[in-house]
């Protein structure tokens, strides 16, 4: 056992003994559909994805990191800049116990028994594996409950549900209906316009982490981005192709859907493919870098002649909007490169630095999209 478990389950005893008596025996459903019980509020809770700290940041903004005994080692990886930030305003999270993933069988039952956690917050991506794993029945005989949370695999329909469940499940309800009702209000200054004017959908490539490797594409079907795309006025080039989230397209298909506009995620990969030909895009972000990586990323044949690169309609946009509940920013985005026009008064970066200085504990800081088209 690590001197940081050590820490944090001796740690804590005190904690342990003060809040059980204010704890009541709730019946939550989950994501997955699931009926779980539960003593709320919860006290001691490990993430399946440290990226769930986007939603309990929201939540908690004085201290995301009060009741987190337990969380996977990802967020550092996926997503270091605003790990860094964090970082520097919760220095406490450096000492929060580590573990692998549920999805790729490196879960530690005896570690998480040992912190004692009064729930599992886990990624509905990451069912099947756990159940194959029968790491469910392992944790239920030791009195941990499981339960699932989703703001990836269906992005709109599960992260508001989801956030209400970690509301409850945290005792911070008010928080967040507060977040809900910002998002779907920022949500409607994009769907409604759309409905009403009805314009012309431009057809668009998501080139999911292009550059991330020397395969051109992933993407996006029907749902996540490709989701983002529809409600955003465009139409998804991989739609009716990629038949599930996520896929690949290869170079024929794209050059002869020719989309008119090319939309790569983009994020800092260092630490999976160290000075990748990622665009590394996200908070405090070096734009001048960022925009020459974007630019390479139209020399790969599978851009060759296409409407999207002849007319400069080609950008970039932080990876995670795709993982978590921020990603009514990303339709705002996509809206105002797809449709400037009838889009010239939304000011989406306006809406992101909204969103931290009401909701999040860390400052807002520009960098997460770039273009080769000015607005």
């Amino acid at each position: 056992m690590s001197s940081p478990l050590l820490k944090a389950v001796a740690g804590t005893a005190i904690a342990l003994g003060s809040t059980a008596a204010l704890a009541e025996e709730i019946t939550v459903t989950d994501v997955a559909g699931r009926e779980v019980t539960v003593d709320a509020p919860v006290d001691r809770v490990i993430l399946g994805e440290g990226r769930q700290i986007y939603l309990l940041g929201a939540l908690q903004p004085e201290n995301p990191f009060e009741h987190v005994v337990g969380w996977r080692e990802d967020f550092s990886q996926a997503d270091p800049d605003n790990y860094a930030s964090y970082a520097a305003k919760f220095p406490e999270l450096e000492d929060i116990p580590t573990f692998g993933g549920f999805k790729d069988g490196t879960f530690d039952v005896e570690q998480a028994a040992a912190l004692q956690p009064d729930v599992v917050l886990m990624n509905l991506e990451a069912r099947t594996a756990t159940e194959d794993a029968a790491y469910d029945d392992k944790l239920a005989r030791l009195g941990i409950p499981i339960v699932y949370v989703d703001f990836r695999e269906d992005p709109l329909a599960h992260t508001t549900p989801s956030m209400r469940l970690m509301g409850e499940l945290l005792g911070e309800e008010d928080a967040a209906e507060a977040f809900i009702d910002f998002s779907e209000a920022q949500m409607a200054r994009v769907t409604e316009t759309i409905a009403a004017a009805e314009p012309e959908r431009p057809r668009v490539l998501i080139d999911r982490a292009g550059g991330y490797s020397e395969e051109c594409c992933m993407s996006f079907g029907p749902g996540n981005f490709g989701e983002y795309v529809e409600l955003a006025g465009g139409s998804n080039i991989a739609d009716g192709i990629i038949p599930n989230t996520f896929g690949t397209l290869n170079p024929e298909q794209i050059i002869a859907a020719d989309p008119q506009q090319v939309v790569v995620t983009g994020g800092n990969w260092d630490a999976y493919v160290p000075g990748g030909a990622w665009v590394g895009v996200g908070p405090g972000a070096d734009m001048e870098a960022a925009r020459a990586k974007l630019e390479g990323l139209t020399e790969r044949t599978a851009m060759t002649g296409i409407e999207a690169v002849e007319n400069d309609d080609f950008h970039a946009i932080w990876h995670q909007f795709y993982n978590s509940p921020y990603y009514f920013v990303a339709v705002q985005r996509l809206a105002k490169w797809f449709h400037p026009e009838l889009f010239a008064d939304l000011d989406p970066e306006a809406t992101l630095q909204e969103l931290h200085e009401r909701f999040l504990p860390v400052d807002y800081a520009p960098g997460y999209w770039v273009s080769l088209k000015d607005d």
